[in-house]
C-alpha cells in the first residue's frame, strides 16, 4: 500500500491568447526534479480507426454521427492508432516527460464487458513500451466520456448503477495488463463536467436533458446529472478500491481522479455575491471533491437537489471518502459569480438552478473572437483553495504566439504557486489532515507552497475537438487534415515548450524570443 497521498495537479489548459503573468525568470531547473512535464490527448480525439480491429462504437461516434459536432467525426481524428511511433518521436524531440492519454473502452472490450479484443490490447501495450522505451511516463486515464453505445443501448449507461460493475471489470483488465508498466492512473476525467453536459444540458453525449433546459431525445435534467455523478463516484471508488487492494502493492502505482474547475470571483463586493461564490464553488467543484475528501456531498448541494440527488450509505461513504492519491484538475478560465436567487424559485429546477448563480466570463483586454482570455492568477488561487483544504477556427498558422505566452503565463503563474515555501522539499505526503478548510475557508491564502506535482498542456496534436470537431486547433503539433499521411508540424508552441524543457531561461514578460516558423500549413481546409 503506498503511504501518504500525492496532491498531483494535471493542469491541461487549452493554449489560447497573448497574455503574461508577472515578471518572472524560470527555468525547468527552477521546479523540483520529480514535477512532470508533459501533453495529453484523449483516445477519441485523437486515436482514429474507428472501426478497424474490433473497436464497436462508443457515444461520440454515435453523437457525432448524428451530425452533432459540426459536421466532424473522429474516424480518422489524427489516426494515432496507425501512426504512434512518429507521435512518440515527436515527442522526444519537444522532451516531454510524460503522455497522458486515454484509453478507449469500446476498443480494448467491445462489448462493453466480457471478452478482451486482442488488437486493441496489442495497441495500448504497444503504445506504452514505444513511451518508456524513448524515456516518455505513461499516464492513463480509464474514461473519457466515451462510454461503449453497447451499454448506453442496453441499461442507458451511467443512469444505471450496473455500470460500475461493468466499469470495475474494465479498470481490472487495465490494471492487470498494462499496470506493470503505468504508474499513474486516472479513472474517470472530468466527471462533474461529464455529468453537467451529458445529461442536464445535453450539449454532449450521451445528449440526455429535458425542457426548458435543453432539447434532448430522452432525458431529466432534474435529476440525472446527480445520478449520472453518483455513479461516477461509485465507479471511481470501486476501480480505486480493486487497485489498492489487488495491485498497489506489487506495481506500485497511484490512482486518482480528475474534476474540471474553474475558478470563481464575486462579480461585486456584495454580500450576496460572496455568498453565491462559496455556493458556485460547492455545486461546481465540492459536488465531486468533497465526496472524494469527505464521504459526502456539501451540505448546500444536498440541502438544494433534495430527494432528487442520490445519498451515501454509510459503508459507501467510508470507501469514497479517500479513495486517491492525487487528483487532477482539468482548468481552462475563471468566472465572475453573479447570484440569481430567481433560479432557486423555479418549481423544475436543474443542477444550474439549484445552484442559483450566473457565471460571467473574465476577459483579458479584448481578445479576438478566437482566443480566450489569459488569466494566471486563476490558476494559482485555485491551487491555494486545494492547498487550503485540501470556438476558434481551425488554426492555419504555425506561429501561435498567443500559445506561447499563454504557457509562459500559466507555468510562471504555477512556479510562483509552488515558491510560496521556498523551504519545501515536496514531499509533504498525506494532505487528508489540510483539507478539512475546503468548502468554509475557500478564501484563505497560505504562505506555504501548493503540492503541484505535473503540469501536462492540452493538447499534444491538433485532435478532434470534442465540442468543436476541426474548428478548433490547441495542439503543440499542427495535424494536415488534407494530407492523405495526416502530416505533422510543429507550431511555435512546441519549439517553445520544447526549450523550457531542455533548460531555456523563461522571462515571463518578454517578447517572444525564438524564430517564428516560417513554413507555410499546406492546404489549409476552410472550417464553415
Amino acid at each position: 500500500m503506498v503511504k501518504g497521498r500525492l496532491w498531483f495537479f494535471f493542469l491541461f489548459l487549452v493554449l489560447n491568447l497573448a497574455a503574461t503573468f508577472s515578471s518572472l525568470k524560470f527555468s525547468r531547473d527552477d521546479f523540483p526534479p520529480d514535477f512532470i512535464f508533459g501533453s495529453g490527448t484523449s483516445a477519441y480525439q485523437v486515436e482514429g480507426a474507428a472501426f478497424q480491429d474490433g473497436r464497436t462504437p462508443s457515444i461520440w461516434d454515435t453523437f457525432v454521427h448524428a451530425g452533432l459536432s459540426h459536421g466532424a467525426t473522429g474516424d480518422r481524428a489524427c489516426d494515432q492508432y496507425h501512426k504512434y511511433k512518429e507521435d512518440v518521436k515527436l515527442m522526444v524531440e519537444t522532451g516531454l516527460e510524460g503522455y497522458r492519454f486515454s484509453i478507449s473502452w469500446s476498443r480494448l472490450i467491445p462489448n462493453g464487458r466480457g471478452l478482451v479484443n486482442p488488437k486493441g490490447l496489442t495497441y495500448y501495450n504497444n503504445l506504452i513500451n514505444e513511451l518508456i522505451n524513448h524515456g516518455i511516463q505513461p499516464h492513463v486515464s480509464l474514461f473519457h466520456g466515451d462510454t461503449p453505445q453497447a451499454l448506453e443501448d442496453e441499461y442507458e449507461g451511467w443512469i444505471s448503477r450496473r455500470i460500475v460493475k461493468d466499469f470495475t471489470e474494465y479498470a481490472d483488465v487495465c490494471f492487470r495488463e498494462f499496470g506493470d508498466r503505468v504508474l499513474y492512473w486516472s479513472t474517470i476525467n472530468e466527471g462533474n463536467i461529464f455529468a453537467l453536459a451529458g445529461y442536464d444540458i445535453g450539449i454532449t453525449p450521451p445528449q440526455r436533458c429535458s425542457p426548458p433546459f435543453g432539447n434532448c431525445p430522452k432525458g431529466n435534467s432534474s435529476t440525472e446529472p446527480y445520478i449520472a455523478g453518483h455513479h461516477i463516484l461509485l465507479a471511481h471508488t470501486s476501480a480505486a478500491k480493486l487497485y489498492r487492494e489487488k495491485y498497489q502493492e506489487k506495481q506500485h502505482g497511484f490512482v486518482g481522479a480528475n474534476v474540471y474547475a474553474y475558478w470563481f470571483v464575486p462579480l461585486t463586493n456584495k454580500t450576496e455575491d460572496t455568498i453565491a461564490t462559496q455556493r458556485a464553488l460547492d455545486f461546481y467543484l465540492g459536488w465531486f471533491v468533497d465526496a472524494l475528501v469527505f464521504g459526502d456531498y456539501p451540505d448546500i448541494v444536498k440541502k438544494r437537489a433534495g430527494t432528487r440527488i442520490p445519498y451515501f450509505t454509510e459503508d459507501e461513504a467510508k470507501q469514497v471518502k479517500g479513495s486517491f492519491d492525487f487528483i487532477g484538475i482539468s482548468h481552462y478560465s475563471s468566472m465572475y459569480i453573479k447570484n440569481n436567487p430567481m433560479k432557486q424559485i423555479m418549481d423544475n429546477r436543474n443542477f444550474v438552478a439549484d445552484a442559483a448563480v450566473d457565471m460571467i466570463a473574465i476577459t483579458d483586454g479584448d481578445p479576438a473572437p478566437d482566443e480566450l482570455p489569459v488569466l494566471p492568477w486563476g490558476l494559482q488561487q485555485l491551487l491555494e483553495y486545494f492547498k487550503q483544504c485540501q470556438k476558434t477556427k481551425r488554426n492555419g498558422t504555425l506561429n501561435d504566439t498567443g500559445r506561447v505566452k499563454y504557457l509562459k503565463g500559466y507555468i510562471g503563474a504555477l512556479l510562483n504557486a509552488i515558491r510560496k515555501d521556498h523551504n519545501s522539499t515536496f514531499d509533504r505526503g498525506s494532505i487528508s489532515g489540510v483539507l478539512s478548510e475546503l468548502i468554509n475557508e475557500w478564501s484563505l491564502i497560505d504562505v506555504n507552497g501548493s503540492n503541484a506535482k505535473g503540469y501536462f498542456s492540452w493538447s499534444f496534436l491538433d485532435v478532434f475537438e470534442l465540442l468543436f470537431g476541426w474548428e478548433s486547433g490547441y495542439g503543440l503539433y499542427y495535424v494536415d487534415l488534407d494530407d492523405p499521411d495526416l502530416k505533422r508540424y510543429p507550431k511555435l508552441s512546441a519549439h517553445w515548450y520544447s526549450g523550457f524543457l531542455k533548460g531555456d531561461d523563461i522571462h515571463s514578460d518578454e517578447a517572444i524570443g525564438i524564430q517564428k516558423n516560417k513554413t507555410p500549413v499546406p492546404n489549409v481546409r476552410s472550417i464553415h
